[in-house]
Protein backbone atom coordinates (compact mmCIF):
# COMPACT_ATOMS: atom_id res chain seq x y z
CA UNK A 1 0.00 0.00 0.00
CA UNK A 2 1.01 3.62 -0.46
CA UNK A 3 0.64 6.63 1.77
CA UNK A 4 0.76 10.39 1.32
CA UNK A 5 4.19 12.00 0.94
CA UNK A 6 3.53 15.49 2.31
CA UNK A 7 1.37 17.92 4.27
CA UNK A 8 0.26 21.54 4.36
CA UNK A 9 1.50 24.06 6.89
CA UNK A 10 2.22 27.67 7.74
CA UNK A 11 5.59 29.36 8.04
CA UNK A 12 6.15 30.62 11.59
CA UNK A 13 9.57 32.27 11.23
CA UNK A 14 13.32 31.70 11.40
CA UNK A 15 15.65 31.06 14.32
CA UNK A 16 18.79 29.03 14.99
CA UNK A 17 19.68 25.84 16.79
CA UNK A 18 23.05 24.59 17.99
CA UNK A 19 24.60 21.23 17.17
CA UNK A 20 26.49 19.03 19.61
CA UNK A 21 29.71 20.59 18.32
CA UNK A 22 28.43 24.09 19.14
CA UNK A 23 27.76 25.20 15.54
CA UNK A 24 24.79 27.50 14.91
CA UNK A 25 22.41 26.17 12.26
CA UNK A 26 19.82 28.54 10.71
CA UNK A 27 16.40 26.89 10.73
CA UNK A 28 12.82 27.71 9.74
CA UNK A 29 9.93 26.80 12.04
CA UNK A 30 6.83 25.53 10.20
CA UNK A 31 3.50 24.71 11.79
CA UNK A 32 2.44 21.58 9.89
CA UNK A 33 -1.06 20.12 10.08
CA UNK A 34 -3.02 18.46 11.37
CA UNK A 35 -4.54 17.94 7.91
CA UNK A 36 -7.88 16.26 7.27
CA UNK A 37 -8.22 13.64 4.53
CA UNK A 38 -11.07 15.10 2.45
CA UNK A 39 -11.19 13.09 -0.78
CA UNK A 40 -9.61 10.02 -2.37
CA UNK A 41 -8.65 10.21 -6.05
CA UNK A 42 -8.49 6.83 -7.81
CA UNK A 43 -6.96 5.57 -11.04
CA UNK A 44 -10.30 4.21 -12.27
CA UNK A 45 -12.33 7.39 -11.70
CA UNK A 46 -9.80 10.25 -11.93
CA UNK A 47 -6.89 8.74 -13.85
CA UNK A 48 -4.39 8.96 -10.98
CA UNK A 49 -4.00 8.01 -7.33
CA UNK A 50 -3.93 10.89 -4.86
CA UNK A 51 -5.43 12.20 -1.65
CA UNK A 52 -6.94 15.64 -1.15
CA UNK A 53 -5.96 17.17 2.19
CA UNK A 54 -7.58 20.10 3.98
CA UNK A 55 -5.89 22.55 6.33
CA UNK A 56 -7.24 25.22 8.74
CA UNK A 57 -10.92 24.66 9.52
CA UNK A 58 -13.44 27.25 8.38
CA UNK A 59 -15.87 28.90 10.77
CA UNK A 60 -19.23 27.26 11.24
CA UNK A 61 -21.92 29.08 9.23
CA UNK A 62 -23.90 31.33 11.57
CA UNK A 63 -26.68 32.22 9.12
CA UNK A 64 -28.47 30.88 6.12
CA UNK A 65 -26.15 31.29 3.12
CA UNK A 66 -29.01 32.24 0.80
CA UNK A 67 -29.13 36.00 0.27
CA UNK A 68 -32.60 37.48 0.74
CA UNK A 69 -33.75 40.92 -0.39
CA UNK A 70 -33.66 43.43 2.45
CA UNK A 71 -32.10 41.01 4.95
CA UNK A 72 -28.47 40.46 5.91
CA UNK A 73 -28.30 36.72 5.26
CA UNK A 74 -24.94 36.77 3.49
CA UNK A 75 -22.03 34.65 4.70
CA UNK A 76 -19.62 35.97 7.25
CA UNK A 77 -15.87 36.10 6.74
CA UNK A 78 -14.21 32.66 6.35
CA UNK A 79 -17.58 30.87 6.42
CA UNK A 80 -18.05 28.06 3.86
CA UNK A 81 -20.36 28.50 0.88
CA UNK A 82 -22.96 25.93 -0.10
CA UNK A 83 -20.82 24.39 -2.89
CA UNK A 84 -17.97 23.97 -0.41
CA UNK A 85 -20.31 22.42 2.15
CA UNK A 86 -21.60 20.05 -0.53
CA UNK A 87 -18.09 18.97 -1.51
CA UNK A 88 -17.17 18.09 2.05
CA UNK A 89 -20.54 16.44 2.75
CA UNK A 90 -20.17 14.20 -0.32
CA UNK A 91 -16.74 13.03 0.82
CA UNK A 92 -17.30 11.76 4.33
CA UNK A 93 -18.69 14.89 5.97
CA UNK A 94 -15.40 16.36 7.14
CA UNK A 95 -15.31 19.90 8.53
CA UNK A 96 -14.75 22.43 5.68
CA UNK A 97 -11.25 23.87 5.53
CA UNK A 98 -9.73 27.05 4.10
CA UNK A 99 -7.03 25.30 2.06
CA UNK A 100 -7.17 22.19 -0.11
CA UNK A 101 -4.30 20.47 -1.87
CA UNK A 102 -3.64 17.10 -3.47
CA UNK A 103 -0.74 14.79 -2.68
CA UNK A 104 0.25 11.73 -4.67
CA UNK A 105 0.37 8.32 -3.03
CA UNK A 106 3.95 7.28 -3.75
CA UNK A 107 5.41 6.34 -0.35
CA UNK A 108 5.20 2.86 1.15
CA UNK A 109 2.94 2.72 4.19
CA UNK A 110 -0.65 2.50 5.37
CA UNK A 111 -3.11 4.54 3.32
CA UNK A 112 -5.08 7.05 5.45
CA UNK A 113 -8.85 6.70 5.39
CA UNK A 114 -11.19 9.47 4.25
CA UNK A 115 -12.26 11.55 7.22
CA UNK A 116 -9.15 10.82 9.25
CA UNK A 117 -6.50 13.33 10.33
CA UNK A 118 -2.78 13.27 9.56
CA UNK A 119 -0.28 14.98 11.85
CA UNK A 120 3.32 16.00 11.25
CA UNK A 121 4.74 13.04 13.18
CA UNK A 122 2.88 10.60 10.90
CA UNK A 123 4.81 11.70 7.82
CA UNK A 124 8.13 13.32 8.77
CA UNK A 125 11.06 12.30 10.94
CA UNK A 126 14.36 13.98 11.75
CA UNK A 127 16.84 13.67 8.88
CA UNK A 128 14.27 13.52 6.06
CA UNK A 129 15.12 15.36 2.85
CA UNK A 130 12.22 17.61 1.87
CA UNK A 131 11.18 20.36 -0.53
CA UNK A 132 8.93 23.26 0.43
CA UNK A 133 6.67 25.18 -1.93
CA UNK A 134 5.35 28.62 -1.04
CA UNK A 135 4.57 32.05 -2.43
CA UNK A 136 7.42 34.56 -2.21
CA UNK A 137 7.02 37.98 -0.64
CA UNK A 138 5.34 40.48 -2.94
CA UNK A 139 7.43 43.63 -3.38
CA UNK A 140 5.18 45.43 -5.86
CA UNK A 141 6.49 47.40 -8.83
CA UNK A 142 10.28 47.56 -8.46
CA UNK A 143 13.14 49.06 -10.42
CA UNK A 144 15.96 47.16 -12.08
CA UNK A 145 18.44 47.62 -9.25
CA UNK A 146 16.12 45.93 -6.76
CA UNK A 147 14.54 43.48 -9.18
CA UNK A 148 17.58 42.38 -11.21
CA UNK A 149 20.52 43.55 -9.07
CA UNK A 150 21.72 46.13 -11.61
CA UNK A 151 24.78 48.07 -10.48
CA UNK A 152 23.39 51.46 -11.48
CA UNK A 153 25.09 54.44 -13.08
CA UNK A 154 27.61 56.87 -11.64
CA UNK A 155 26.55 59.35 -8.96
CA UNK A 156 28.98 62.14 -9.88
CA UNK A 157 30.63 64.10 -12.76
CA UNK A 158 27.35 65.33 -14.19
CA UNK A 159 25.75 61.91 -14.48
CA UNK A 160 21.95 62.27 -14.74
CA UNK A 161 20.96 58.58 -14.62
CA UNK A 162 21.48 56.80 -11.30
CA UNK A 163 18.94 54.02 -10.71
CA UNK A 164 17.35 53.85 -14.16
CA UNK A 165 18.10 51.29 -16.87
CA UNK A 166 20.16 52.74 -19.69
CA UNK A 167 19.62 51.63 -23.28
CA UNK A 168 16.58 49.57 -24.29
CA UNK A 169 18.62 47.84 -26.97
CA UNK A 170 18.72 48.23 -30.73
CA UNK A 171 16.38 50.81 -32.24
CA UNK A 172 15.99 49.12 -35.63
CA UNK A 173 13.45 46.44 -34.53
CA UNK A 174 11.31 49.23 -33.02
CA UNK A 175 10.21 46.97 -30.20
CA UNK A 176 11.47 45.46 -26.96
CA UNK A 177 12.40 41.79 -27.13
CA UNK A 178 10.70 39.35 -24.74
CA UNK A 179 12.69 38.51 -21.62
CA UNK A 180 14.42 41.87 -21.36
CA UNK A 181 15.25 42.82 -17.79
CA UNK A 182 13.12 45.87 -17.07
CA UNK A 183 11.24 47.37 -14.10
CA UNK A 184 8.09 45.48 -13.17
CA UNK A 185 6.30 43.42 -10.56
CA UNK A 186 8.74 41.71 -8.23
CA UNK A 187 7.92 38.72 -6.03
CA UNK A 188 4.53 37.11 -5.30
CA UNK A 189 5.52 34.00 -7.26
CA UNK A 190 5.23 30.32 -6.43
CA UNK A 191 8.69 29.02 -5.52
CA UNK A 192 9.80 25.50 -4.65
CA UNK A 193 12.86 25.37 -2.41
CA UNK A 194 14.88 22.17 -2.80
CA UNK A 195 17.69 20.75 -0.72
CA UNK A 196 16.08 21.19 2.70
CA UNK A 197 16.22 18.71 5.56
CA UNK A 198 14.27 18.12 8.77
CA UNK A 199 16.20 18.92 11.95
CA UNK A 200 13.51 18.18 14.51
CA UNK A 201 9.83 17.24 14.74
CA UNK A 202 7.74 18.61 17.63
CA UNK A 203 4.66 16.39 17.64
CA UNK A 204 3.01 18.10 20.62
CA UNK A 205 2.94 21.55 19.00
CA UNK A 206 2.76 20.31 15.35
CA UNK A 207 6.05 22.03 14.50
CA UNK A 208 8.63 21.08 11.90
CA UNK A 209 12.15 22.48 12.30
CA UNK A 210 13.74 22.72 8.84
CA UNK A 211 17.36 23.52 8.07
CA UNK A 212 17.55 26.52 5.72
CA UNK A 213 15.18 29.20 4.46
CA UNK A 214 11.64 28.68 3.20
CA UNK A 215 9.83 30.88 0.63
CA UNK A 216 7.26 33.40 1.80
CA UNK A 217 6.48 35.64 4.74
CA UNK A 218 5.66 34.42 8.25
CA UNK A 219 2.11 33.11 8.30
CA UNK A 220 2.15 32.13 4.62
CA UNK A 221 0.83 28.79 3.43
CA UNK A 222 3.49 26.24 2.45
CA UNK A 223 3.38 22.75 0.97
CA UNK A 224 5.94 20.31 2.39
CA UNK A 225 6.75 17.07 0.56
CA UNK A 226 9.46 14.46 0.85
CA UNK A 227 12.18 14.91 -1.76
Amino acid sequence: MATVNGLLGRKVGMTQVFTAEGKAVPVTVIEVGPCAVVQRKTEEKDGYDAIQLGYVEKKVARKDTKVKRGEAHHRGKNEPSKPVLGHFAANGGATPTRFLSEFRLDVEGEEPATGSTISVADIFTAGDDIKVQGKSKGRGFSGVMKRHNFKGQKASHGQKIHRKPASNGATDPARTFPGARRPGRYGNETITQLGLSVVEVDAERNLLIVKGAVPGAPGGLVRITKA
